[in-house]
């Protein structure tokens, strides 16, 4: 890995180890000291060449992390397009064009008397993140539409926040640099390739970073030492602190008695109950961001009162800090009024954004939620007032029940918003009475938060049994692939075309919509366009799940990625015969079955005597504990769907009806018939026939080939596949690395190597993603549809067992797919 990214960005790499390396023998990492610094950094005072020696230290060791997470992201995709030299003239460039920049705005203000600015002079500063970030932006102009908006957006909100919240000399210089690395690219990288519109959901994706960052910024200014940037008073409306000691005395030590007694009443709060509540702000920002990018009309309608909230409140104080003679008119402007151009740009981009939050929560849903608040606020409320009355003696001075009830609103604000608004009473100094008083509130807006969450969080699709009737019309009118008949198992979801001729199965999974499957119908191009929009509208990423290879090169032409999942094999019929050496262990297993007195027998499952049915249900409860793991689902049949519609069984029994396995077969139809079969359930008795999976499939291929069929398949094992020469893709690899580590678990590979004995034609099954930034959720979301019910003992174990592999594994069938 190592050796293949020095191959790959050997500038970066020789950079990254110069930079340590330096950082380490001049003690820099542990944070620059002020005489170095003052040699090496650039400033409005410095010699002009400290713009080169600048850039071979950080001022701490965030920003030595900060800047080598840039440069192995971005230098090695930098050189990759570019190639080494360009790659550092671009860097370069960036580095010393952004700082001269910056120094520029730095003059400026100073004549200008900005204060900020005035603040910066003499300032010096030194890192190669100023050049990292324009070369970052500069490489934008060479990225997809997709990544070139979302690393923008990302990387000019990041600079700016640190700009105009903590607000020191290097944080404008990477805001410069990065300005720099978008001149660069917009004057000699910009491939003139044709605009790409947004999408509804990078649309929501946008405005939901916005709102984010304008959450964040605060934060980083409260959680500075010592901030800088103009906007850090701004930090007060969104992320509230606690008052410092050193204001609380000053305050106490002049005439303003009540102010003084709510600053120790603040200053008192326990540090997690005050850092919950103080964050508060950013948090329930934070939170309606992640609802505006599901597309969540209430996230919109939220997120609107609070701008407006906060652009008023900054109004008010613009117009109040107008008054104050010591503030000249400058100052209003640039350090006042400017902070108001946040909210309003976020209120006026959601208003011009409207139509695309349009996703409404079902009635119950809502009803739900606000019963679910409203008790909570009920509950906690009479705890606190009945509560503390009962120990009032833990509170200081001792309160009555009338003014526990007039405290009551206080305990669910900040405490820093109380500061000038309402007046503290008292404090408590007991456990029981700290309790109450400090975390009534923390756990309503903790349970309010964990609410908004779940409602942008959780999938509400519908369906009805109508539509499943439809969707199975289809699927016996145009058949498809071998899993067709999957799409009628419960748990699916149908989306059909407009003219009602092509219909998509799928099932939400943390806002993944995963489909069963190749479209059903004649219009699967069509189909996926307009399954893609319909997810948008949503809040859903679509990923169509174990299709073939023609929808593969179909939905290719849209600009979708596929990797392959699995291998489906394929035994044709119409020249099957048990003949020559390849088939012995077949014909093995065909003789010593009719030796022992094993026949095959068809049944369905729904209509199979309790005797047999019964051993069915015992030896699937067998297999089940013997793995102590939950069954997989998904694409993977169970007994439930064993009794579905033209499900077929065919059982191995003795002379004494003793159950040896059991397969089910589904139906695979064209043009109203059904032309093949496709494994699914694979049970075998762990004492009984040990070649019954063998003599049941070859039992199978015989006695459907007699009746017509065309073909069986033996469906696909997932994370294997055929080696047919290719070097893979990385994430190729990753998945080829995963069906390995599962292997002693759910035996996937040597699943495949069973199949192999039937000589089966092998066709590659794919899944297809619009999105290549949502792999890990439709990761998450493929693993929790195919184990829907792992709980943490099972998942412990599943975790044991892929860790510690056995020496030794009996490579059986116990299951297909």
């Amino acid at each position: 890995m190592i050796a293949r990214l020095f191959r790959t960005a050997p500038l970066t790499c020789a950079f990254l180890i110069v930079f340590w390396t330096v950082g380490a023998l001049t003690g820099a990492i542990g944070g620059t000291n002020d005489e170095l610094l003052a040699r090496v950094g650039f400033g409005t005072e410095s010699p002009l060449w400290t713009v080169l020696t600048s850039a071979l230290w950080s001022m701490d060791l965030l920003g030595y992390v900060a800047t080598t997470v840039v440069l192995l992201v971005f230098g090695v995709l930098a050189e990759r397009s570019f190639g080494a030299l360009r790659t550092a003239a671009i860097f370069l460039s960036s580095h010393v064009i952004g700082s001269f920049l910056g120094l520029g705005v730095v003059l400026i203000g100073r004549d200008v008397h900005w204060s900020w600015l005035e603040s910066l002079v003499g300032e010096v500063a030194a890192g190669p993140s100023i050049g990292g970030v324009g070369l970052a932006l500069a490489l934008t102009f060479r990225m997809p539409p997709l990544w070139t908006r979302r690393v923008r957006l990302m990387m000019i909100l990041s600079v700016l926040v640190l700009t105009l919240y903590s607000g020191w000399l290097e944080d404008l210089l990477r805001l410069s640099g990065g300005v720099a690395g978008l001149v660069i690219g917009a004057l000699f990288l910009k491939s003139g390739a044709a605009h790409k519109a947004r999408s509804f959901q990078e649309t929501r994706v946008l405005v939901a970073l916005l709102l984010a960052a304008s959450a964040l910024g605060p934060v980083v200014a409260m959680m500075s030492p010592s901030p800088n940037g103009p906007l850090w008073w701004f930090a007060d409306v969104v992320a509230v602190a606690q008052p410092v000691q050193d204001d609380v005395d000053a305050v106490c030590g002049s005439d303003a008695v009540e102010l003084c007694r709510t600053m120790m009443i603040q200053l008192s709060y326990g540090r997690f109950p005050a850092l919950v509540m103080s964050l508060l702000p950013a948090l329930l920002l934070l939170v309606l961001a992640e609802g505006l990018r599901r597309g969540r009309r209430f996230a919109w309608w939220s997120a609107l009162v609070c701008n407006v909230a906060y652009g008023s409140f900054i109004g008010w104080y613009v117009v109040d800090a107008a008054q104050i003679p010591e503030i000249g008119a400058l100052e209003v402007v640039f350090s006042f009024s400017i902070p108001m151009l946040v909210p309003l740009a976020i209120t006026i981009v959601l208003l011009l954004t409207r139509d695309h939050f349009a996703v409404r929560l079902p009635r119950h849903a809502v009803r739900k939620f606000w019963r679910f608040t409203v008790g909570s606020v009920a509950l906690l409320s009479a705890l606190y007032v009945f509560g503390g009355y009962l120990v009032r003696d833990q509170f200081t001075p001792e309160p009555g029940f009338g003014a526990l009830l007039a405290d009551l609103p206080t305990r669910f604000l900040p405490p820093g918003y109380l500061l000038g608004l309402v007046p503290l009473q008292f404090s408590a100094e007991g456990f029981l009475g700290a309790l109450l008083f400090e975390y009534t509130g923390v756990v309503f807006w903790l349970i309010v938060l964990a609410g908004l969450l779940m409602a942008s969080w959780r999938a509400w699709p519908s369906s009805c049994e109508k539509e499943a009737e439809h969707a199975r019309e289809l699927m016996q009118r145009y058949g498809g692939s071998s899993l067709s008949y999957m799409t009628t198992w419960r748990g699916n979801q149908y989306w059909f075309t407009p003219d009602g001729e092509t219909a998509i199965a799928y099932r939400v999974v943390a806002t993944i919509a995963l489909t069963v499957g190749d479209p059903i119908g004649p219009a699967r191009v069509e189909a996926v366009r307009g399954f893609a929009e319909f997810c948008a509208r949503n809040g859903w990423t679509p990923c169509l799940y174990s299709v073939g290879a023609e929808t593969r090169e179909a939905v290719e032409g849209l600009g979708w990625s596929a990797v392959q999942v699995a291998e489906d094999t394929v035994i044709e019929l119409d020249t099957l015969s048990f003949t020559g050496k390849k088939w012995q262990d077949v014909r093995t297993a065909l003789n010593k079955a009719a030796k022992a007195g094993i026949t095959a027998e068809w049944c369905t499952y729904a209509d199979a005597p309790f005797a047999i049915t019964d051993q069915i249900r015992s030896i699937s409860a067998e297999w089940v504990a013997d793995k102590g793991l939950p069954e997989m689902g998904f694409t993977l049949g169970g007994l439930e769907e064993l009794t579905g519609d033209g499900v077929r069984c065919l059982i191995a029994v003795d002379g004494d009806r003793t159950v040896h396995g059991i397969t089910s077969w589904l139906p695979v139809y064209a043009d109203g018939e059904v032309i093949g079969w496709t494994l699914d359930f694979m049970r075998r008795r762990t004492h009984g026939f040990r070649g019954s999976m063998e003599f049941l499939i070859a039992s199978a291929a015989q006695q459907l080939q007699a009746e017509g069929a065309r073909f069986l398949s033996l469906s696909g094992a997932p994370l294997a596949r055929l080696d047919r020469g290719e070097r893979p893709r990385a994430l190729q690899r990753v998945l080829d690395l995963t069906g390995q580590v599962l292997e002693p678990v759910y035996g996937f590979r040597s699943l495949f190597a069973f199949k192999a004995k039937f000589q089966p034609k092998y066709r590659p099954m794919f899944m297809a993603y619009p999105d290549s930034a949502a792999l890990p959720r439709i990761a998450n979301a493929v693993s929790r549809a195919y184990l829907p019910h792992l709980n943490a003992r099972q998942g412990l174990r599943l975790a044991t067992k892929m860790i510690i592999r056995p020496r030794g594994r009996v490579a059986t069938a116990g299951r297909t797919h």
